[in-house]
């Protein structure tokens, strides 16, 4: 079943139908207990009688934003490779082999893009790339309850001069995109899940690429595990992945440009680069 957060209210898809799901706010949903029951059950209900896509919004409110990186060996070899000059190579070869991930935050809801927003790249920024990763929704007891798209904008050549830069690199406003919906699935998605990758530019895809959640080095619920230890999020939070997808080191984003994002079961999430 996917959730949708839209400007008419929360809906829920199942089978091609649309259904309202009753409920306080978005945050109250996501805190709520049985949110899987409580979502079928709207799905016994009457359907929509239609279904406005322009009218979907990013799946946050308050929740928080975080991300994991170098969880993929392509990522490793990115950040190795872009870091090198400024001497911080092995730091990421030490976090990749690391039994714990490196963690930052991302984006507090506000900052969220949604699905046809537009994203931004620094314009004190060279060198600038989409990072495609499966994000996780984590309710307020640190139990992984959906799935959707993130798009983790990021700076390479300002991470690149020094991996103490990585928040100007990371967190900017338009730097963060999450959606068209979230998963709601009781089982881990399997190892087989594809994530894709495609950057369409004047009409023709500049570049893709894709990659499967069987690349990834650690399992999702062992990140979510270190995001809350000692922390709380009272209204949950989403957690993104981190990439295995790495456009090569010649490519940068245009204005103009856009990035699709596709995720197995869980949709495409498009954005317009300004």
């Amino acid at each position: 079943m996917k959730l949708y957060r839209t400007h008419q209210g929360i809906y829920v898809e199942r089978h091609g139908s649309y259904f309202a799901v009753p409920a306080e706010s978005w945050d109250e949903l996501v805190c709520s207990a049985g949110l899987y029951a409580r979502v079928e059950a709207a799905t016994t209900g009457q359907a929509a009688a239609g279904f406005d896509v322009s009218g979907i919004l990013a799946p946050v409110a308050s929740q928080e934003v975080w991300a994991a990186g170098v969880t993929y060996y392509r990522s490793r070899n990115a950040r190795i490779e872009e870091s090198k000059d400024a001497g911080g190579g092995s730091f990421y070869d030490r976090v990749y082999l690391a039994k714990r991930p490196e963690l930052f935050f991302k984006a507090t809801g506000r900052r969220v893009v949604g699905p046809g927003g537009d994203v931004r790249i620094r314009s004190d920024a060279k060198w600038s790339v989409p990072e495609p990763e499966l994000t996780l929704l984590i309710n307020h007891q640190g139990r992984i309850i959906g799935y959707t798209a993130g798009n983790d904008m990021s700076s390479r050549d300002i991470e690149g001069e020094n991996p103490l830069y990585l928040p100007q690199a990371k967190v900017y406003e338009g730097s963060c995109a999450l959606g068209p919906c979230v998963l709601v699935n009781p089982i881990p998605l399997p190892a087989t899940t594809a994530i894709d990758l495609k950057i369409v530019r004047d009409g023709q895809v500049e570049f893709g690429g894709g990659t499967t959640l069987a690349e990834l080095k650690r399992e999702p619920a062992v990140l979510a595990e270190y995001l809350f230890r000692e922390n709380k999020f009272p209204a949950g939070c989403f957690l993104m992945t981190g990439t295995g997808i790495v456009p090569p080191d010649s490519f940068t984003l245009r204005v103009g440009d856009e990035v699709q994002i596709t995720i197995g079961r869980v949709g495409t999430l498009v954005n317009r680069v300004e």
